[in-house]
């Protein structure tokens, strides 16, 4: 599975932005899709994951009520909808696929290339 994310780029505090993800592959709707996410100086951190339907959501305390994770299993991707953004939301954002809703990284199997949201103040 080869992933490629893209929708970053630069919003103002308390804004939105939507980030997505598009597989390549026969395979998309067997893995579960997650997020991650990488500040400067900082370690990768879980920040959300949706299973194979999209039925089933977890997310990162740190977004819950603001980000919303989903996907379209006929296109390929997942989504990841960023609301009430804040500076500390600012990172490189990962897609990442995985046999199982988890929220450690050594749990993925393939990751996306990554993309940059800045979040100004």
């Amino acid at each position: 599975v080869q992933l490629q994310a893209c929708g970053g780029g630069l919003v103002q505090v308390g804004g939105s932005m939507r980030v997505s993800c598009t597989a390549s592959g026969q395979t998309f709707s067997t893995y579960v899709m997650g997020w991650f996410r990488q500040a400067p100086g900082k370690e990768r951190e879980f920040v959300a994951a949706v299973g194979w339907r999209g039925f089933s959501t977890t997310y990162a305390d740190s977004v819950k009520g603001r980000f919303t994770i989903s996907r379209d299993n006929a296109k390929n991707t997942v989504y990841l909808q960023m609301n009430s953004l804040k500076p500390e939301d600012t990172a490189v954002y990962y897609c990442a696929a995985s046999k199982t809703i988890a929220r450690i990284t050594y749990e993925y199997d393939y990751w996306g290339q990554g993309t940059l949201v800045t979040v100004s103040s």
